[in-house]
């Protein structure tokens, strides 16, 4: 593993209004499936060549969540939704940059903005770069959702050697009303299941936190204990079921 840098950061919360966070930073290149995936199981997060967890000394509202994928059970709800999306088709590939992918991301942002309070950046071809193509490996893929011939959604995951790393999901708000968070999340168990992989790593719940809400959803589901360090076991217990949330 070829860290390149290595620090924290002190910065304003991004989930709990008001709180501070400390985030501690791992750059690194040529990072093999193997050792993403050991990261991964313990609490870290990948978004081009940068790792990074939570530290706060003071807080541990952020929980590891993982899917059980080989006991979820598709609900009614579940199936409506692949039902209702049926028609669209998907195509599997490394990560890219097009003017597509950039004015979906923009739009979805400024959907964000309206209804949840996000920022709304415009969208940065360096910054989109950085962030979802680079450091993908051989283990990083986008899968990209068309209605006909127009991209709708831009799903990114890892598929790791023992689950897929759900990395973020961004899509057209015109089609709000197809649930394409809720279903890209569906087709990844569903793609896991065919691949014989146990898990979907959900990343950060926060409770309380209106955007990740959702995850309490998906069970049967586990959650990393502490913090644990890279020579150290990590240990996930299985996580008490909850009302659901639609993604």
């Amino acid at each position: 593993m070829n860290v390149i840098k290595e620090c924290a950061l002190h910065e304003p919360c991004s989930y709990i209004s008001g709180n501070n966070q400390s985030i501690h930073y791992k750059i690194i290149q040529e990072c093999t499936k193997k050792q993403c995936e050991a990261l991964i199981l313990r609490g870290w997060r990948r978004f081009g060549v940068m790792y990074f967890r939570p530290i706060c000394p003071d807080c541990h509202a952020c929980e590891s969540l993982k899917i059980d994928v080989a006991n979820y059970r598709f609900s009614k709800s579940d199936r409506r939704v692949l039902r209702k999306n049926s028609s669209l088709t998907s195509v599997i590939r490394h990560p890219t940059m097009t003017h597509d992918h950039l004015t979906l991301f923009e739009r979805y942002h400024r959907f964000k903005h309206h209804t949840r309070d996000w920022d709304a950046p415009k969208s940065d071809p360096k910054n989109y770069y950085a962030s979802f193509v680079q450091g993908h490996g051989d283990f990083g893929f986008e899968v990209l959702y068309f209605d006909q011939d127009k991209l709708i959604a831009v799903d990114l995951i890892d598929i790791l050697e023992e689950g897929i790393s759900s990395l973020y999901c961004y899509y057209d708000p015109q089609y709000a009303s197809y649930s394409l968070g809720r279903y890209t999340l569906l087709q990844e168990i569903e793609f896991a299941q065919r691949l014989n992989l146990k898990w979907i790593y959900l990343g950060y719940y926060v409770q309380g936190c209106q955007s990740l809400e959702y995850k309490k959803s998906y069970t049967p589901s586990l959650t990393l204990q502490g913090r644990p360090e890279e020579d150290h076991l990590p240990l996930w217990q299985n996580t008490t079921p909850h009302s659901p949330f639609e993604r």
